[in-house]
């Protein structure tokens, strides 16, 4: 009696086989990639629609006739702002997009970029003291860096100030002083201004004309 055939044992996969495959795959990721971009502009719609609205309250504060509805719109409109950005932070974490927080944080070549420096009595030089421009990391890498200012050795400088004297009361003497503590020529007056005395004249006890 005979029996079916014995299929031939499979072979490796050819090289047509591998580049059917990777087509398979970079569709498969192409087709992800396009679902997410249309779930993150649809997630975008409500925002513009908020920002619209924040806009015709912007005009609704210039158009304030009291200070009372200057008021109203103002503090309807820092409410407009604040749900705008809840709302797009909220937007950027669903995606796995988070903010840096880098103040009080070693300086990070990877992650920062340094755009100023400030000298600071007890932090130490390279420590992150004020953000300019948020970072965003999208996972684990880095989104964008972030713009910061960082602390500097160097003590912090204070205005010199140079008090009045109390019993001065010479306006040249108060003008001669100024700011930083440097002292100016005071400036001059006339005899007339400063009311002295004027010198006796000498032709005053002659005789102007002979009797």
């Amino acid at each position: 009696m005979n029996g079916p055939a014995p299929s031939a044992p499979a072979g490796p996969p050819s090289e047509l086989d591998k580049l059917r495959r990777r087509v398979e795959a970079l569709s498969h990721k192409r087709d992800e990639a396009e679902a997410r971009l249309r779930a993150l502009l649809g997630a975008l719609l409500p925002l513009d629609d908020l920002l619209a609205d924040t806009r015709r309250r912007t005009g609704a504060l210039h158009k304030a006739q009291s200070a009372r509805e200057a008021t109203s719109a103002a503090v309807a409109l820092s409410e407009q702002i604040d749900a705008a950005h809840v709302m797009l932070r909220s937007e950027f974490a669903r995606n796995d997009v988070s903010p840096m927080d880098a103040v009080g944080r070693a300086v990070d070549p990877a992650e920062m970029r340094v755009v100023g420096t400030a000298p600071h009595p007890s932090a130490p030089d390279g420590m992150v003291l004020q953000v300019e421009v948020t970072g965003f990391r999208l996972g684990n890498s880095t989104l964008r860096s972030a713009q910061v200012v960082v602390a500097a050795s160097g003590p912090v400088l204070e205005p010199t100030v140079v008090p009045a004297s109390a019993d001065s009361t010479d306006p040249a003497v108060s003008e001669g002083a100024s700011f930083g503590g440097k002292r100016t020529q005071p400036r001059r007056t006339t005899r007339s201004g400063r009311q002295l005395p004027r010198k006796p004249s000498a032709r005053r006890g002659r005789r102007t004309r002979r009797a």
